[in-house]
């Protein structure tokens, strides 16, 4: 095994580990104000609450963090003027994650403000640190790398409306930036809209778009980096489709692939093009595909909004207990969920409420164990009985 492969195996290995969230905190974006999501120690958790309470909010902030960490710097491209809460430009969004990776926590601070006749947010502060220890520090436009080994520091200028993550070099795959990077690009968010999925693709793919458009990249990525993962969607999808016979990405031009599904059933095969499946079928497919990159990209987390959306009745109690069942050896699931069926396959311990009194107040977040509840809890939330 050559040094490049033994690096690259040890640190599969340490993310093997551990790679869990253990709290978000959001100020001032939208309606989302000194908010406080604390998911330390929970493979698994929900989101429910009524429209406009800020469920989506959330995801909208992981995908900014997400974004950074795939390269994308520009505040501007990050957040807008009109993200700031009820117009409050006057106090900066604060963005805090924190992230246990391997037996450490790696907290990441990302602050913006929008001075007065600017027209584009900057970064007012910015820090990355694990363990306690920081790895960089920044305020406004001046970037500190700490190096504790040394003893040494290292200073530069940067501009205040880039952010440094994407920025700053990582010196191997050891260094925690790498790690931190790494592990934050590979999250997997999702708001899936069946009708722009379809089976084609003229490349590959290792990360989803929000609303999975690029389904058919993703598979060709996916089977062509890790070729056993054909087994485990299979083994999905024939539990949730018995009549499924198999699926082929087959080539249909120099780089071009498509996606063809084959059902049996009483000795006769039907062939069907993946973008003609239904829209539940297509999200039984893209949840056979989270299940495989759980397993092969390592511990990953995953967000999904509403991920119950398209399916029957009958459908949704096995589709939330397939996702909470492998999201159990150290990686991440957080969903949100209107759906009673779901709601019922989380425990109060993991189920966090979301309220909003009006438009004009923020959010307010409790986990179903710190409340009272009277009776039946999907009946409670229905009848609008459960307020925090």
């Amino acid at each position: 095994m050559s040094v490049t492969e033994l690096h690259r195996a040890e640190f599969v290995d340490r993310m093997n580990h551990f790679a869990m969230i253990q709290r978000l905190y959001i100020h001032n974006f939208r309606c989302l104000e000194n908010f406080e999501l604390t998911v330390k120690n929970l493979s698994s958790a929900l989101l429910i609450g009524k429209n406009g309470t800020g469920k989506s909010t959330v995801s909208a902030v992981l995908e900014i963090f997400q974004a950074i960490s795939r390269g994308v710097n520009r505040v501007g491209q990050l957040v807008r003027s009109e993200d700031f809460t009820r117009g409050r430009s006057d106090v900066p969004i604060r963005f805090e994650l924190e992230v246990l990776l391997d037996k450490k926590v790696y907290k990441y601070v990302l602050a913006l403000e929008l001075p007065e006749k600017f027209k584009e947010l900057r970064v007012f502060e910015e820090q990355l640190s694990v363990s306690g220890n920081p790895i960089y520090s920044r305020n406004v436009a001046q970037v500190v790398l700490h190096n504790s080994l040394q003893s040494r520091e290292a200073q530069f200028s940067v501009d205040w409306h880039l952010v440094a993550l994407p920025i700053i070099q990582e010196q191997s795959e050891t260094d925690p930036l790498h790690i931190f990077k790494t592990w934050l690009a590979r999250t997997i968010i999702l708001a899936p809209i069946p009708s722009l999925m379809i089976g084609e693709s003229e490349g590959e793919s290792l990360e989803p778009k929000r609303d999975a458009s690029n389904f058919g990249e993703w598979v060709s990525g996916l089977l062509s980096r890790y070729p056993a993962a054909y087994t485990q969607i299979d083994k999905y999808l024939r539990e949730v489709m018995p009549d499924i016979q198999d699926f082929q990405n087959e080539r249909i031009g120099k780089d071009a692939k498509n996606m063809l599904v084959r059902f049996e059933a009483n000795h006769a095969s039907l062939p069907v093009d993946f973008k003609d499946l239904s829209d539940g079928e297509k999200c039984f497919f893209l949840c056979a595909l989270v299940l495989a990159a759980n397993k092969f990209y390592g511990p990953l987390f995953c967000f999904w909004d509403e991920p119950d959306n398209y399916l029957s009745l009958s459908e949704v109690g096995h589709f939330a207990a397939s996702l909470r069942r492998s999201f159990q050896a150290g990686s991440q699931l957080l969903i949100t969920s209107h759906h009673p069926e779901t709601i019922r396959k989380f425990s109060h311990e993991n189920t966090f409420l979301l309220d909003r009194k009006s438009h004009l107040e923020p959010t307010l977040i409790r986990r179903l164990s710190d409340i009272p509840v009277t009776g039946d809890l999907i009946t409670a939330l229905i009848c609008g009985d459960m307020e925090l």
